[in-house]
């Protein structure tokens, strides 16, 4: 369901969408999570109504991470964009409209 809202986010803010992935077909563990999550400088997390933000210049341990970026499957949540040095991890309109907003 967040995916096809995020899709639809983009659409309509016609923010340039360079590589997609599909998700059901490639999946990212633990391990690729945390690799992706170590390139960055920000991931902003969607839960819901709440939006958790955490600064990868002090991150957290990497049992916080994964808990905010892996979901029931075990895999990298879906939606999750890369834009630039930020991270967007599940869908949030409000961390959408931020972050694209700054874009």
């Amino acid at each position: 369901m967040g995916c096809k809202r995020a899709q639809g986010f983009l659409e309509k803010s016609a923010a340039e969408v360079k590589q997609t992935t599909d998700a059901t077909r490639e999946r990212r563990g633990p391990k690729e999570a945390l690799a992706l999550a170590h390139t960055v400088k920000t991931i902003v997390v969607g839960r819901g109504k709440k939006v958790i933000r955490f600064d990868m210049r002090n991150p957290p341990d990497d049992e916080t991470l994964l808990a905010h970026l892996l979901g029931p499957s075990g895999n990298l949540k879906a939606p999750t964009l890369r834009l630039g040095n930020t991270l967007l991890v599940g869908f949030s309109e409000e961390a959408y409209r931020e972050i694209l907003g700054r874009q």
